[in-house]
């Protein structure tokens, strides 16, 4: 499904170098890391949001530096640049259906599937996404990745400013998408319990190094902890 071959990246100090990491079809795959680690720079490399100073990225057999038919099967929200905040909610989840061609039921539908998780009137309100709060802001643009039904989701700190029961939300609308529409995720996260939770694969970015592989285990969070409280 997903194939990273050397890639490397360097900018001022910082140097991101992968050698070799392979995430197969339906995994869920999370990457934990100190602030600086490389997380985001790595999944811009995925997306080809930065070029790589050297080696590959390939999503079912697609170098994304070398093609676009990657997008048509590949979803994201990294951060609030992925939005269009001088939109509302509605005008946003629009635009992104069109490029879908999905119509103004099927996104009436989709927000009634998670309309636990985002606010009451989100598709009547006249507010722009800017005016949202963070962590509203935040659920309109993992909802919004939904949009197209991808076969991957890759999402760069997704608990961060949702409040407790939102996140507890959240996960239960990943596992429920890699568990029953075998949705590959790629998750980014400060949050050890949830992403040990989530993801059945934890991959730990030391200074743009992946230093460790594991599978998630009984054994995996303590692991975790134990290696980020030195």
């Amino acid at each position: 499904m997903i194939e990273i071959k050397n890639l490397f990246k360097a900018y001022k100090k910082f140097k991101l170098s992968v050698e070799n990491l392979s995430i197969k079809e339906a995994e869920s795959f999370g990457l934990v890391g100190n602030n600086g680690a490389g997380k985001t720079t790595l999944f811009y490399l995925m997306l080809d949001l930065l070029k790589a100073g050297s080696g590959s990225v390939e999503l079912k057999n697609i170098d994304v530096s070398k093609s676009q038919d990657w997008k048509f099967f590949t979803a994201s929200y990294l951060n609030e640049g992925f939005l269009i905040d001088f939109f509302t909610a509605r005008e946003f989840f629009l635009f992104i259906a069109r490029l879908y061609k999905k119509d103004i039921q099927y996104i009436e539908n989709l927000v009634n599937t998670y309309k636990d998780f985002l606010p009451d009137d989100i598709l009547t309100s006249r507010k722009f996404i800017r005016d949202y709060s963070q962590g509203n802001s935040v659920k309109i643009g993992i909802i919004a990745a939904l949009i197209g039904e991808s076969e991957i989701l890759i999402l760069d700190e997704p608990f961060a400013h949702l409040d407790p029961r939102s996140q507890i939300q959240l996960k239960n609308i990943l596992k429920a998408l890699n568990s029953e529409k075998q949705v590959t995720l790629l998750i980014s996260s400060h949050d050890l319990n949830h992403i040990t939770d989530v993801c059945k694969r934890i991959c730990l970015l030391e200074n743009g190094k992946i230093i460790k592989d594991l599978e998630t285990n009984s054994t995996t969070l303590p692991e975790l902890e134990k290696y980020f409280s030195v």
